[in-house]
């Protein structure tokens, strides 16, 4: 394509009427030639030929043990190529995948594994003592009792198995979601979900895929940023992935491991871009780092940070928009127009972007949309308006169709990368024996775009003290994830309500310099 208006103009999708993610992601790929698929920090790699028999393998292993299409296998991993091959032999066997984030805490895995009814869950060593009694567990690292070595059954297990042959509308996966009402959603997802991905991947990434090209994220797979923007959309085009283990992001770990294997394609938040700044003499690098394109989503970037990135990389960054339920249908393209600080960019070929009363709104139906929430009829017909879905964010867009995010309707965090609901950290403040109320909002941070903060009101007879804080602290890192802690807290005496008794978070988020 020469210019984005004629990408518009001549898009049109080819959904067809059957479709499997490991088909396309692998099996077609599996030729004999050994081509590489998945490497490894230390110099291996894994081909599509090996992905596919260990897929075969993983999906007889999870046959014997009673599992079914339609049943849903949950990964708690993280980055792997265990992770790659379960996912792989979930679709290819007509399954529902379930990834999870490995840093959850107990409460918030048990929640999810009993909202979709999880038969299995794929996991390591760390992980186990986490799990709640009931699914059938299987472990990639270590053994325990009652547990199934992976590997060893893996070896015993046939290395044929033919990929169901499944309708595009087939249910593939569902991925975690937060709100600011009730508990965590699962959306959903079709196998088409991948391919409603693609021309949402190839836009950031300047015309992904080009010769020579190998991805790379330190985004968690379990996340649809780390999953869906990068893993398997690489993979459908036979682009070699880079699975790297980093518990905390180490941004001089980043800027070696990208010279070192000579990453092309990078998927950074805006808050690893941010640590990566604060790298000395991180701008003089381009001679071992040459990066071809970069894509950032889940925050805005400001002109500072794109001038910074062009400095270090020697490229453009290309900021995207989108959410779990319709990812990926805004986005910025350096190859085609130049980008415009502060905003997310342009609708991407194939998807209709709009705002309807103030809100971003996509219209429907499209290949990238969700098909519902799990178990929630009501939220998912919310979640739709005259044959549009509605986001819940507030934006505007402009004659030229570049769209600005200006916030979340719904008060959902943005920490990080990751959006985070304020219900969930209430929930788990609340069960803390000290805690009579709790309101979560997030406030401005440099780094994180925005910190979680609580308001607590506590019950009668406690003292507030920055023991008790720090022990709230541990409540929710512990039984919820480190991302999802309150950094700041305040103790008050009542919380700010409406005449029906909602949470009025924007005078808490407006005086909170104030409360006491």
């Amino acid at each position: 394509m020469t210019s984005y208006e004629q990408w518009r103009r001549e898009f049109r999708w080819n959904i067809p009427d059957r479709f499997n993610i490991a088909r396309a992601c692998c099996d077609r790929w599996a030729d004999g030639s050994g081509r590489p698929a998945l490497l490894r920090e230390d110099g291996k790699s894994l081909s599509f030929d090996q992905l596919q028999e260990l897929s075969c393998r993983f999906a007889n292993l999870l046959l014997a043990q009673g599992i079914r299409a339609g049943d849903r296998v949950a990964i708690l991993l993280p980055q792997s190529w265990e992770v790659a091959v379960a996912h792989l032999a979930i679709y290819r066997m007509g399954a529902i995948a379930v990834p999870l984030f490995a840093l959850f805490g107990a409460d918030a895995i048990a929640y999810r594994l009993a909202d979709c009814d999880a038969r299995a869950v794929v996991t390591n060593a760390e992980s186990l003592p986490k799990l709640p009694p009931g699914p059938l567990v299987i472990l990639a690292e270590g053994r325990a009792p009652g547990a199934i070595d992976l590997h060893a059954e893996m070896a015993r297990a046939s290395p044929g198995h033919r990929c169901l042959d499944t309708a595009a509308d087939d249910p593939a996966l569902i991925i975690y979601t937060s709100g600011t009402t009730g508990a965590p959603k699962g959306a959903l997802h079709a196998h088409r979900v991948l391919l409603g991905h693609l021309p949402g991947v190839e836009m950031p990434q300047d015309l992904f895929p080009q010769p020579g090209d190998r991805f790379w994220t330190p985004a968690d797979w379990a996340w649809i940023g780390g999953l869906l923007d990068v893993l398997l959309p690489s993979l459908f085009h036979g682009v070699p992935v880079l699975a790297l283990r980093m518990e905390k992001f180490d941004p001089e770990r980043a800027f070696r491991v990208i010279a070192e294997h000579g990453l092309r394609n990078l998927f950074l938040p805006p808050t690893a871009l941010r640590l990566m700044r604060q790298v000395p003499n991180g701008r003089a690098r381009p001679h071992s780092i040459a990066p071809r394109s970069i894509g950032s989503g889940g925050e805005t970037l400001g002109a500072e940070m794109l001038e910074w990135g062009r400095d270090a990389f020697g490229v453009t960054i290309n900021e995207f928009y989108g959410q779990t339920e319709c990812n990926l249908t805004v986005s910025s393209c350096g190859a085609l127009f130049a980008p415009r600080p502060g905003w997310a960019g342009r609708a991407v070929p194939g998807h209709e972007v709009a705002i309807i009363d103030g809100e971003i709104a996509v219209k429907s139906p499209d290949p990238v949309m969700f098909l519902r929430y799990w178990n929630r009829p009501e939220a998912t017909g919310q979640k739709y308006r005259d044959g549009w879905l509605m986001t819940g964010d507030a934006g505007e867009i402009d004659g030229e169709g570049f769209l600005r995010f200006l916030g979340r309707a719904d008060d959902v965090i943005t920490s990080a990368g990751y959006r985070i609901g304020p219900a969930e950290v209430e929930d788990c403040l609340m069960r803390h024996p000290a805690v009579a109320a709790a309101a979560v909002v997030g406030l401005p941070d440099p780094l994180r775009t925005e910190a979680v903060a609580a308001a607590i009101v506590l019950r009668a007879g406690e003292q507030a003290s920055e023991e008790l804080a720090h022990r709230l602290r541990d409540h929710v890192r512990t039984r919820l994830a480190g991302h999802l802690y309150p950094r700041h807290i305040r103790f008050v005496a009542e919380l700010p309500q409406t005449a029906t008794g909602k949470i009025m978070r924007r005078v808490l988020r407006q005086d909170w310099d104030k409360l006491q």
